[in-house]
């Protein structure tokens, strides 16, 4: 077969592009990674939380999951409400559900509940982030990068949770015993609950999960036969404004 030169040339390119493509088809021939990229996410696993509330409140003075997140994550101790920086902390029942408020029991609505950020699969914070300052990993994970953080409050305002804080003033002063292992932030910048990703990456559970005696937080991977999994599906639980369609993933078992 006789072949002209601008044949052989395309040929031979169609060639080179069919083996460069071969990982890529060999990749998505693996059932598991077609099924994450169909479900539009390419990480195998999802984070989540769920707070048992009746262990949760078992001793309605402890903080001990607060105070080991403070700690490990820099969050200074402004001493203002105003100006208050939390990653975790308690709310009355009625202020984190206000849906359920009127319909809950006495004895439910009375509970101190515990509320940090959502890790949204559909955050509005990210969306409205002129920056890019905010965005969600693979694995749901809700992140911020206090660099490109210009501190507009876009995040916040979006945020129907309250989870985010903004640091009006310098916050080293005000952190009693500062963390070198974690990046203290700057005034001028937002900040949040990280999921403890920096524990993650070690292995470890997140800091406020480790300081629970009561067992009350369970965080893991929220796929389908993962022990959190089976713990959601199998108690009644519920989240917070579930109308508003961010498809929060912690979960409140009553």
């Amino acid at each position: 077969m006789n072949l002209d030169r601008r044949t052989f040339i395309k040929l031979t390119g169609l060639g080179l592009l069919a083996l460069a493509a071969k990982p890529a088809i060999d990749l998505l021939s693996r059932p598991e990674i077609v099924r994450a990229i169909s479900a539009g996410n390419a990480s195998p696993k999802r984070w989540a939380m769920a707070v048992d509330l009746k262990a949760c409140t078992a001793d309605k003075g402890c903080r001990d999951c607060i105070v080991a997140c403070h700690k490990v994550h820099n969050v200074p101790d402004i001493g203002t409400r105003k100006e208050e920086i939390k990653w975790i902390w308690p709310a009355a029942y009625h202020e984190a559900f206000p849906e359920q408020g009127k319909t809950a029991s006495s004895a439910l609505a009375s509970l101190p509940v515990l509320l940090l950020c959502n890790h949204c699969d559909n955050p509005p914070c990210v969306r409205v982030c002129p920056t890019q300052a905010t965005w969600r990993r693979d694995d749901g994970i809700v992140m911020m990068d206090y660099h490109r953080c210009i501190g507009c409050r876009y995040c916040m305002a979006a945020c129907p949770y309250g989870s985010r804080s903004f640091n009006w003033r310098d916050p080293q002063p005000y952190i009693k015993e500062v963390d070198l292992t974690f990046a203290a932030r700057t005034r001028g910048v937002v900040e949040k609950c990280n999921f403890c990703e920096e524990r993650l990456a070690q292995g470890r559970q997140p800091a406020c999960v480790e300081a629970c005696k009561y067992n009350a937080l369970v965080f893991g991977d929220m796929q389908p036969a993962s022990d959190l999994y089976r713990l959601v599906s199998s108690n009644f639980s519920i989240l917070r404004k579930p109308e508003l369609g961010t498809r929060q993933q912690v979960y409140y078992i009553p």
